[in-house]
């Protein structure tokens, strides 16, 4: 059985695409998006260019850049795993990935009930 579990992960072609934009911007940050301008995508931003509230929720990170996203939206998804995916497309309006011809996407599954309870059970991540 599975000791650990991650809430968020990222696909090898996402975390390949997250290297080249930190070597074009530096250290990076996302949020996912709750759907207003930018429907539920994930956000990519230079670190720090993202106010983050108290009750934002850390998910995890990809490549070494944390995740995060906001508590009500979290509520919605913590039954789920997040995988971040890239394909082509335009990218979120404020998100580092417009003007690239490829954009970031949350794809998720249903966690089981035992991986949920493992999840309980873990203690909460700090961002690195």
């Amino acid at each position: 059985m599975t000791t650990s579990l991650e809430r968020v992960s990222a696909t090898p072609a996402a975390l390949a695409f997250i290297e080249e934009l930190r070597q074009r911007h530096g250290p990076l940050m996302f949020f996912q998006s709750g759907g207003c301008c930018d429907g539920s995508a994930p956000m990519c931003y230079p670190a720090g260019e993202f106010d983050l509230s108290d009750s934002d929720v850390y998910l995890g990170n990809l490549g070494g850049v944390p995740f995060y996203m906001g508590l009500e939206q979290f509520g919605y998804w913590e039954h789920s795993q997040l995988t971040v995916d890239v394909v082509q497309g335009k990218g979120g309006m404020f998100s580092l990935d417009n003007g690239t011809g490829r954009r970031f996407l949350t794809r998720s599954r249903l966690l089981t009930d035992d991986e949920c309870a493992l999840l309980r059970l873990q203690p909460p991540h700090q961002p690195a």
